[in-house]
């Protein structure tokens, strides 16, 4: 088992910059100038009214609203700079600011690969309640954000309810998750309301955050809209994240990508500020390049992890909390090419401070399927990511300059004390890498070995509820009737 050291959630980096000063501020300028002349395309009508009567330019024939500079530089001066995704024990609890780095789930995959089969298959609720324990026991994965999409839930007023309550049913982590339908957005409230005490309770310590979308290029949909509005109400975490494409919805360059994020993003932000001053609203960057073959979406490519480095120093300059993407691969199997594209990416993203990294462990197939033999592989390359923000800590403890020189030339450490007190903190020690020499190894103890028994000892394990009993008997009696399983 890893030092606690290795899994502590927030460390803080900037150790990689992709932007020098003078991009940050031209890429600020070059956002302003676009949402106070071009606009955003608006179709929700909450979210028109919300814009309008905080001052911006409303146009209901284009259903249009261009929001001028001081009027975006409001809702940023306006918006938390720091929000703290709560874990429900407070071992996890996320804190979004600066350049402080957590890491989580994603993607709300439509496949899973089979650990009996290795074969894609639909993924199903057994999925969502899988992953989050699994999510609960992997100590460098801070947030559980719902990872798959249960295909067997065929109310579709129901998924919500269901992708989150066997969430919080299986994980105390922060469940953050994306939301279909503006009654099951409500219902999910109502859940997590009941288990946090009341509405009071759930605003004071949010355990529970969601996910919107402003559709690339420029454009807060009818659907997305509204529950944007009803979330910026009630005052909880809401991300509002951004999914520009180089070359089909932005410009090809990285930095016209990077100029977009920014823009779109500011006006997501702006619109929650527009609802309810003060309300958590969160930045969110998911965009990519496409495939030059077909113009498809890719996950993998190392540019994806230069745009949301960029992205989260514009976050930094903003002092807006940050929803970033890193960790995936366009890989159809846990092969050589998901280990590194995933590796790259995620070093890379951590490395300039992104705040809440998401995608991050066990996605894979263009962000299509889940693995969980990968999700315990990225476990592992999370641990020796928050060893690289760690760095090297020098002091005279660590240079142990006195016992070099009690000890003088040719003399080894082995038994000195200073090595007990540091071996088990200096290092990060692999879960399933196989480090053991070729003729000390086992058969079958490859470190994809490792992670498929790291897998079936789960699935074996007992499924303990991580509900209190008589809160769970509460939620049952008010929606067990649309809850799977």
């Amino acid at each position: 088992m890893n030092s606690p050291l290795h899994s502590k959630p927030g460390l803080r980096s900037s150790l990689y910059c992709p932007l020098d000063a003078t991009a940050i501020k031209d890429i600020a300028d070059a956002a302003f100038d676009v949402l106070a002349n071009s606009g955003v395309a608006v179709h929700s009508a909450t979210a028109r009214e919300a814009f309008r009567n905080a001052g911006a330019e409303v146009d209901e024939e284009s259903r249009t609203a261009k929001l001028p500079r001081s009027f975006v530089e409001d809702a940023v001066a306006s918006n938390p700079s720091s929000i703290t995704l709560h874990s429900r024990d407070d071992d996890f609890d996320a804190v979004l600011e600066k350049n402080r780095v957590h890491y989580g789930t994603g993607g709300t995959a439509i496949y899973v690969l089979d650990p009996d089969s290795g074969e894609r298959r639909d993924a199903t609720v057994q999925d969502v309640r899988l992953n989050a324990r699994m999510v609960q026991a992997l100590e460098n994965i801070h947030v559980f954000t719902i990872n798959v999409f249960p295909h067997d839930v065929e109310d579709r007023n129901a998924i919500d309810v269901n992708r989150f309550f066997h969430a919080m049913d299986n994980t105390t982590k922060h469940v953050m998750g994306g939301i279909y339908t503006l009654d099951g957005c409500k219902k999910v409230v109502k859940l997590a309301e009941t288990l946090a005490g009341g509405a009071d309770a759930l605003r004071e310590k949010p355990f529970v955050s969601f996910i919107t979308l402003i559709i690339s290029p420029f454009k807060i949909d009818d659907h997305y809209g509204e529950m944007t509005c009803y979330l910026a109400e009630k005052g909880l975490p809401v991300v509002v994240p951004t999914e520009p494409i180089c070359g089909t919805t932005a410009p090809i360059t990285l930095a016209g990508n990077v100029l977009v994020h920014t823009a779109e993003t500011l006006a997501g932000i702006a619109l929650v500020q527009s609802v309810n001053k003060g309300a958590p609203g969160i930045c969110g960057s998911v965009g990519s390049i496409p495939n030059l073959k077909t113009m498809n979406h890719l996950a993998g490519p190392i540019e994806r992890a230069m745009i949301n480095a960029a992205v989260s120093q514009m976050a930094q300059h903003f002092e807006i909390p940050l929803y970033s993407t890193g960790g995936t691969s366009d890989a159809k199997s846990v092969d050589i090419q998901a280990a590194y594209e995933s590796a790259m990416s995620s070093l890379l993203v951590a490395m300039s401070g992104a705040n809440y990294i998401h995608d991050i462990a066990g996605l894979m197939e263009s962000d299509l399927t889940v693995s969980y033999e990968k999700l315990v592989m990225d476990n592992e390359i999370l641990g020796m990511c928050q060893r690289v923000l760690r760095g090297i800590e020098v002091n005279g403890e660590t240079l142990a300059v006195d016992m070099l020189k009690r000890k003088g030339p040719g003399q080894d450490f082995l038994a000195e004390e200073h090595t007990l007190d540091y071996m088990r903190s200096e290092f990060f020690v692999p879960r399933i890498a196989n480090r053991d020499k070729r003729d000390q190894m086992q058969p079958h103890d490859e470190a994809f070995d490792r992670a498929r028994r790291f897998v079936a000892d789960m699935r074996n394990a007992p499924a303990n509820s991580e509900i209190p009993a008589d809160v769970r008997q509460s939620i049952l009696a008010e929606f067990g009737a649309i809850l799977e399983g």
